[in-house]
């Protein structure tokens, strides 16, 4: 309270607005440090399911925080708590699956709302299964089922997928996957009507794509890993540089051929027709008078007459052998091939002297390993494969730097924000009790009195004059030796003639000299003192004010 009552009022504010600064940040440093570290439970969950899962933390009192549609817990409890909602069957962030069979009951249940529930409840077991990987964020499946319309022919089941990705965009291998993943859950569904569209990157790997083909990169990239592997395991490892080109078919080309071969004739059909006749009569002579008399000479002269026909006819129809060929050829086929090879010398230590020569492998190996490489391409002189094999001295590769050793901490378990927070919180500690609160609360020294140098001897005119006057020494008279200390001296006694002392080390002044005791009034003589030692009047007067403070 004396320290308090001592301040003034600027001082006060500043000590009260101080000690408040100084809590508010302490409070709220340790506020930041006791906060539990928030790690993320979900993400990109739909608006309903993401609902549920806040519910049920909000029923086991579980702190969260919700970021753009994210939902962070403490990071102790994240493995524990995903665990329990995945044993209620949260998230349901895939659509429900085979248990909306489970709803549907005989009654009032028709084939066609069962047909449907079945393969809403196939899309949505197959959504399950592709954000069970780590890259999906989310995922959609459709199926279009042509068994809706069984009097048409010739339709086939089609399906499309729409992903989200977590982090970048869906490359083709991981989209031929699901493609093969959804084909092969969906009777009749081929691989090559299973569309694949990312969120960010569009269409992966139309259906119009082969799927067993890959690009002319991975294609190269394998064969230069291949070639690799087999010159290292002859020459050593890091002794062989292989670069392999491939160029690829980009165009789609379907031929249709159609050949006739006359000389080939194949009987498809043969009709055979036979038709015979027959007819006979009778015919008489000549015609004349006589014959016409029943008497006459053409009685019983009457002639028989036959005739007999036949006729066969076949027909036989014949084919023309015909040959019709056609060719789809796709992207992907490759179109040249090129195979750069760099292979080191032979290196040898002479032990004589202690050095290192190198001489190219020979001919004979280097036809035995350009044999190898072409094999393992696959070459073809045909199609302009082109196989570039030379032996040259590889130049040592000097590290530039040395590597930098991982920190000390590193092996620790130790959280950096943690350590920051504590750093800031002592950082502003230290600050506030030095700067602020150490300087406000502690007492100002003293200082000392200038000490003045002990007088010489005084005149004996000057003694009845000074006893006239109050002086600015105490106990002079009584002890020669001593200085000025800035007390009034009541006291009658002789005024020795005294001189200045400004510090420890200076040196005395010279000695004023003694007024006259009739001709100068002793206030004239002690306004004269003032003005010729006016820094030691100062210094007296300050020393006056503060002890003055000091009683009060």
């Amino acid at each position: 309270m004396s320290v308090w009552s001592s301040l003034d009022i600027r001082r006060r504010v500043i000590v009260v607005g101080a000690t408040l600064a100084m809590f508010a940040a302490v409070l709220g440093v340790s506020k930041l440090a006791t906060q539990p570290s928030m790690a993320l439970l979900y993400s990109g969950l739909e608006p309903g399911a993401a609902g549920e899962v806040v519910a049920a933390l909000d029923q086991r009192g579980v702190a969260y925080d919700v970021r753009q549609g994210a939902i962070y817990v403490d990071g102790a409890q994240r493995d524990a708590l995903r665990m329990t909602l995945a044993s209620e069957g949260l998230p349901a962030n895939g659509g429900q699956g085979y248990e909306l069979l489970d709803s549907l009951t005989g009654f009032g249940t028709t084939s066609q709302m069962f047909d449907a529930a079945y393969w809403r409840a196939k899309e949505g077991e197959l959504a399950r299964t592709i954000t069970a990987g780590p890259h999906v964020k989310s995922a959609r499946v459709h199926i279009s089922n042509p068994s809706s319309t069984p009097f048409q022919r010739g339709l086939k089941p089609t399906a499309s997928v729409t992903v989200t990705t977590a982090t970048g965009a869906l490359t083709a291998p991981q989209a031929k996957a699901l493609r093969f993943l959804v084909a092969s859950a969906v009777a009749g569904l081929a691989p090559e009507d299973v569309s694949i569209i990312d969120g960010r990157g569009g269409l992966v790997l139309p259906g119009d794509d082969m799927p067993g083909l890959t690009g002319g990169d991975d294609r190269a990239e394998e064969m230069r890993r291949n070639i690799e592997r087999l010159l290292e395991a002859r020459v050593g490892p890091g002794r062989a540089v292989v670069e392999v080109s491939v160029e690829t078919v980009t165009e789609r080309e379907a031929i249709v051929e159609r050949r006739f071969d006359p000389e080939n004739r194949v009987a498809i059909s043969s009709e055979t027709e036979e038709r015979s006749t027959s007819s006979s009569g009778s015919q008489g002579g000549a015609v004349t008078v006589a014959s016409n008399l029943p008497d006459g000479d053409a009685a019983g002269g009457d002639s028989q007459s036959r005739s007999e026909n036949s006729e066969s006819r076949e027909r036989v129809n014949y084919e023309v052998a015909e040959t019709t060929r056609e060719v789809l050829r796709t992207p992907g086929a490759i179109r040249r091939l090129s195979v750069a090879v760099l292979v080191d010398g032979m290196r040898s230590v002479d032990p004589d002297t202690n050095t290192e020569s190198w001489q190219p492998r020979p001919e004979e190996e280097m036809a035995a390993l350009r044999e190898l490489v072409a094999s393992a391409v696959g070459f073809d002189a045909e199609r302009g494969d082109t196989i570039t094999l030379k032996s040259m001295q590889f130049e040592p590769v000097e590290m530039a730097g040395t590597s930098e050793p991982p920190p000390w901490y590193s092996g620790l378990a130790v959280n950096p924000m943690s350590l920051i927070q504590l750093g800031v919180l002592a950082l502003v500690a230290l600050v506030l009790g030095l700067f602020v609160v150490r300087p406000i609360l502690s007492k100002r020294p003293m200082r000392a009195p200038v000490a003045l140098a002990p007088p010489g001897p005084t005149p004996a005119g000057a003694v009845a004059a000074a006893s006239e006057a109050p002086m600015l020494m105490r106990d002079v008279g009584a002890n020669p030796g001593a200085a000025l200390t800035g007390e009034i001296d009541e006291a009658d006694g002789p005024l020795p003639q005294m001189a200045l002392v400004s510090g420890a080390d200076a040196e005395p002044q010279a000695s004023l000299p003694a007024p006259d005791e009739a001709a100068e009034d002793p206030v004239e003589r002690l306004r004269r003192l003032i003005e010729d030692r006016r820094e030691e009047t100062v210094e007296i007067l300050r020393s006056w004010m503060e002890e003055h403070e000091e009683r009060a």
